[in-house]
């Protein structure tokens, strides 16, 4: 079997891919990278990865930008597509473009059905949550988000069909809002308040989440 036989397996057999926006340089928190800050023993970009993998992603594509090089020198990111985001101080919709071309085929060569979009600045949402929210994939039109008492939050499960579009509306720290709050009437929401606690680690109050 050729290297492109099996890739195209590999998509067959898993259309969903975690994508994890790990770009930010945590300017509330003095320039330290959420991707490297610690919880349960581990950079956030690691736990986050392997939420991921335990939520059902066998392929992650990870996007990083601040102290990039860094974060490939201490984090055990084996497996991962690392995409670089050269532009990641203008917001995550720079990263969130940089990613979603990754998995279009642009950068990794590779295609997928959808993407599983995480935070790694949210370490309360973990694998059930994720699991959830993948498991409402149908096909390349699929909008899946999870919600909070009802309110959509992450993750987000993003359709291949829906990209170009999301892409195009990425800017500045909005990443996928506008595109999604225009297809408010196609997204499926999934209740995880049961099982997520969907904080952000943004500023120095915030590092109470972090467990040592």
């Amino acid at each position: 079997m050729t290297d492109n036989e099996d890739r195209a397996n590999d998509e067959a057999a898993d259309p969903v891919v975690g994508l994890l926006l790990a770009a930010g340089g945590g300017r509330r928190l003095g320039g330290r990278p959420k991707a490297l800050l610690e919880h349960r023993g581990q950079p956030l970009v690691e736990h986050a990865v392997a939420a991921l993998r335990a939520a059902g992603c066998a392929r992650v594509h990870v996007v990083l930008g601040a102290r990039a090089d860094d974060v490939r020198a201490r984090a055990a990111l084996d497996g991962c597509v690392l995409v670089d985001n050269p532009e990641w101080e203008q917001g995550m919709g720079s990263s969130l473009r940089a990613g979603l071309a990754s998995l279009a085929g642009t950068r990794s060569g590779t295609r997928a059905g959808a993407a599983l979009v995480s935070l790694v600045d949210q370490p309360g949402i973990g694998a059930p949550a994720m699991a959830r929210v993948r498991s409402g994939y149908r096909d390349e039109r699929s909008l899946v988000s999870a919600a909070y008492a009802g309110v959509r939050g992450h993750p987000v499960l993003l359709g291949a069909a829906h990209w170009a579009g999301v892409a195009a509306t990425a800017t500045g720290d909005r990443g996928a809002r506008a595109y999604l709050r225009e297809h408010e009437a196609e997204i499926a929401l999934v209740e995880c308040g049961d099982v997520a606690r969907p904080y952000d680690i943004d500023t120095e109050a915030d590092l109470v989440h972090l467990e040592p």
